[in-house]
């Protein structure tokens, strides 16, 4: 297991998947990890969608113009949804539990990436959310924030680099 500092470090945007499924055991513990998120109020706002099937990651490939055609070569993508009538919040405790799952997916040994959902379009006349709504049949109470593809890597990135770091964008006490 690393540590956190270790995953942190490590945990980079994997775009290229091996052609290999995810075990369900490490699945159910990356969807765990984002169950145990903290939320406002506890009020755990956030549902999750889990894609597997082949055609349906196809067409959601095509979700936006850019920064996904990727998912159509990812085993497993999760819809991060959530109630928006439950919490003022929702937008932070969908983020939070999305972030976990990117965290537990690198613990395992898995890449992940990000594809953002909320205020995008994938056309002039249809959202990338309401899109994806009937890609995977939610409700209209349900919004989602974005999508993470979880996969064995087939693309290594380096560590981040710590010389890169903008110290200067931290203040103590004051701006």
């Amino acid at each position: 297991m690393n540590t956190f500092n270790e995953l942190v470090k490590t945990r980079r945007s994997i775009r290229k998947f091996q052609d290999r499924p995810i075990e369900e055991d490490k699945l159910n513990a990356i969807l765990k990890a984002a169950l145990m998120a903290p939320s406002s109020k506890r009020c755990q706002p956030w549902h999750f969608v889990v894609v597997d099937d082949e055609d349906k990651l196809l067409q959601m490939s095509v979700c936006r113009e850019m920064g996904c055609k990727f998912l159509d070569g990812a085993p497993v993508a999760v819809l991060v949804m959530a109630e928006d009538a439950l919490s003022d919040v929702w937008v932070e405790d969908a983020s939070i539990a999305a972030a976990y799952m990117q965290l537990a997916a690198e613990d395992l040994g898995l890449g992940s990436c990000w594809i953002q959902v909320r205020n995008r379009m994938k056309s002039d006349e249809q959202t990338t959310e309401d899109y994806l709504k009937e890609i995977v049949n939610a409700p209209d109470n349900m919004r989602i924030e974005c999508i993470i593809a979880i996969g064995y890597k087939a693309e290594e990135k380096n560590a981040f680099d710590e010389t890169r770091l903008k110290w200067e964008k931290v203040k103590r006490n004051s701006f």
